[in-house]
């Protein structure tokens, strides 16, 4: 049985990145929402099938769990350090500046650099 520590961990993951994941989707799935990825699924859903939603629910799900964990640590409910390929340790909620949600997310952020897959950017206008 894992201690009660990794249970905290645990829990924390689930409620605060897969839960908090869920509900931002469920969200985008309203009506009433209008905000850039619920229009862009409603765009989806009206087109070409099962591809055409996939090619856009896919992306934007896996990256609302991955700012999902990134704010759990931003805002210190997963106060996890890192160590780098040099072997420096790093506190990322202290390092971080609360601001890993943002880096990921943000025009020219992560995603942007480093992914080799599709994503958009709902904030590209915003520069």
């Amino acid at each position: 049985m894992p201690s009660p520590e990794i249970e905290e961990f645990a829990k924390i993951i689930v409620q605060q990145v897969r839960d908090a994941a869920i509900r931002s989707c469920d969200g985008a799935l309203q009506p009433s929402a209008t905000y850039p990825v619920a229009k862009r699924w409603r765009e989806a859903a009206a087109g070409d099938g099962l591809r055409a939603i996939s090619n856009v629910v896919i992306p934007d799900a896996v990256d609302e769990a991955v700012f999902n964990l990134l704010r759990a640590i931003d805002n210190g409910h997963l106060k996890l350090k890192f160590t780098a390929s040099n072997g420096k340790q790093i506190d990322l909620p202290k390092d971080g500046l609360g601001e890993l949600s943002g880096w990921y997310m943000g025009t020219g952020g992560w995603r942007a650099m480093y992914s080799k897959e599709r994503y958009v950017d709902d904030f590209s206008d915003l520069t």
